[in-house]
């Protein structure tokens, strides 16, 4: 039975699994029907009617709206948080947490499934028939490119890389990473090495100037946003397609829908966007580029273990405690 002391917790959107009844359990939950602007957000947790906020991907916590925020947490339905100012929540005691380990798999599925669909033309062909345009096979028609003993570039070398690589191995693939963005540290063979093969590690210039395909899996941050320009698509082969699993800003979308249309490279597969969910111009009408609705973590079992675990970080913040997947800030400044 709830109490008036009971939490009081903010939902910015449904989601679906077990998370929102665990919520209801302890405390009065809002769940909004819509997507609130950043100013409605802003008002909703200023408003001191809330201890925590379960966020989405999209919602944007910055150090102005923490500043009037009168939160305990901030509770990320995702495994990112570039969303939310980390070390300005720090600073005001405003603990954040995410949910993380779960999308592994399904997102390194989805990097497959867009190397394959892009290598081998395959929403060309599901266009083709459905239109009633196939007349039968052809010597030339819809010829793609092998993947099988082709060389991948993975940029990053966390959970979902190395998941991406053990699948790679699987088709034969040669597989080489970089870390460019923690300094490319040295790995040992140890580290490099996944079940089915051993990585290579390489730098980036030598990475976008060998492989097929350059799979993203790095965080958004100042040194990755635009990682991918003009100038790293003008040092990738001609027959180069670029899958992004990651995150959106990662890649300069104007310069990548450039390059596609100049054939600077072969193709690309995208699941995420820089200005998401809007498109830079031009994109939606390449037959090159594979795109899909940011479905890295769209199965009902991974859905419904990021709504567990989000609340589980939402009831330990609530309740003054740090979440079971807390998330700090390299520094924090005070």
């Amino acid at each position: 039975m709830q109490t008036l002391s009971a939490p009081r917790f903010l939902v910015t959107r449904a989601v679906p699994g077990p998370g929102i009844a665990l919520l209801e359990a302890a405390g009065p939950t809002t769940v909004l029907e819509t997507p609130p602007s950043y100013s409605e957000l802003s008002d909703l947790c200023a408003s001191g009617g809330f201890e925590v906020v379960l966020t989405q991907a999209a919602d944007r916590i910055d150090e102005e709206l923490l500043a009037r925020a009168a939160l305990r947490g901030v509770s990320n339905y995702a495994v990112g948080c570039d969303n939310i100012d980390v070390a300005a929540a720090a600073r005001r005691g405003i603990r954040v947490g995410n949910t993380p380990g779960v999308l592994t798999d399904p997102t390194a599925d989805i990097a497959l499934l867009l190397m394959l669909a892009t290598a081998r033309r395959c929403l060309e062909g599901d266009q083709l028939v459905r239109s009633g345009g196939f007349a039968g096979v052809k010597p030339d028609l819809l010829l793609g490119s092998d993947v099988s003993g082709r060389t991948l570039g993975l940029v990053g070398w966390g959970r979902i890389a190395r998941a991406v690589a053990r699948r790679a191995f699987g088709f034969g693939m040669r597989v080489c990473f970089t870390t460019v963005h923690d300094g490319n540290r040295s790995r040992s063979p140890e580290e490099r090495t996944v079940a089915g093969g051993e990585a290579i590690q390489v730098g980036l210039d030598t990475l976008l100037a060998d492989s097929h395909f350059v799979s993203l899996h790095v965080p958004l941050s100042p040194q990755t946003r635009h990682l991918i320009d003009r100038n790293a698509l003008a040092a990738m082969r001609p027959d180069a397609i670029v899958i992004n699993t990651a995150r959106g800003p990662i890649v300069d979308e104007v310069a990548l829908v450039d390059g596609l249309r100049t054939g600077a490279i072969a193709g690309a597969g995208l699941d995420v966007y820089e200005l998401e969910p809007a498109l830079a111009p031009g994109l939606a009408d390449l037959a090159n580029v594979v795109l899909l609705p940011h479905l890295g973590s769209a199965t009902r079992s991974v859905r419904g273990e990021m709504s567990r675990l989000a609340a589980l970080n939402a009831l330990a913040m609530a309740a003054g405690k740090p979440p079971p997947h807390e998330v700090l800030p390299p520094v924090v400044v005070r």
